[in-house]
């Protein structure tokens, strides 16, 4: 990986005290972007036991209603 701003004597090619040639510059941004680590994938939240159960037996408990007030009608 190259630095964003190398050392002209150090870099190859380069002229004493005149820098580097044209054509020789790294290029003005860097090569990585985005994130630097993968990001864990995000959890779904579904019902919970408690939730259901509790539907289940007001539902139980309405049809039981209705049962109960069909019998009272027909007897």
């Amino acid at each position: 990986m190259t630095t964003p701003d190398p050392d002209p004597r150090r870099t190859p090619e380069a002229a004493p005290r005149s820098g580097v040639s044209p054509g020789e510059t790294p290029p003005a941004e860097g090569g990585t972007y985005g994130i630097s680590y993968a990001e864990p994938p995000e959890m779904r939240k579904g019902w919970g036991a408690m939730p259901l159960v509790l539907i289940m037996a007001v539902v139980a408990l309405v049809v039981i209603g209705l049962i109960a007030m069909v019998v009272t009608l027909v007897v």
